[in-house]
Formats: C-alpha cells, sequence, structure tokens
C-alpha cells in the first residue's frame, strides 16, 4: 500500500470532507481515507496495481473540489464545494 497526500481546495465544511471521503473511497484499491477540513489535505491509502494518484486526483475534481498533490505540479480551482 502507498500513500498519497492531496490538497484539497474549496471544502468549506463538515458535509464537504464527507463528500471527499466518499468519492475517494469509491475507487477500487483504494484503503484507509482521512480528510481533514483544518489542514485541507486528504490521506489516502492505496495498492499501487490497482489505482493512481491522478485516479485519486480525478475522483477529487469530479466531487467538485480542487486538488494538488505530490504527483501534481500545479494547482486545480475548485468548482465551489457543497455549500456553495
Amino acid at each position: 500500500m502507498q500513500t498519497e497526500i492531496l490538497n484539497v481546495t474549496g471544502m468549506t465544511c463538515g458535509g464537504c470532507t464527507s463528500n471527499v471521503t466518499r468519492a475517494l473511497q469509491a475507487i477500487d484499491g483504494v484503503g484507509e481515507v482521512h480528510v481533514s477540513l483544518e489542514s485541507g489535505q486528504a490521506s489516502v491509502q492505496y495498492n499501487e496495481g490497482l489505482t493512481s494518484p491522478a485516479n485519486l486526483q480525478a475522483a477529487i475534481k469530479g466531487a467538485g473540489y480542487g486538488v494538488t498533490g505530490s504527483g501534481v505540479g500545479e494547482s486545480q480551482k475548485a468548482k465551489g464545494g457543497c455549500c456553495s
């Protein structure tokens, strides 16, 4: 299992962290997910044979949030999260 730390933008409440958590947990190969509103980060343990950091980032973006991570050199602007 690998661990990826992703910086998530656009989260404003507990509902946002729940949305991001659910989006990541829906990916095949994802184990533990911890999303922190305070730090704006998601820590994801995943099986590198089943998924990739790009897939994790795509799930977060698909849920309506922005994301940066160790494998991405640029910021992706949030669409607004669940409260906008």
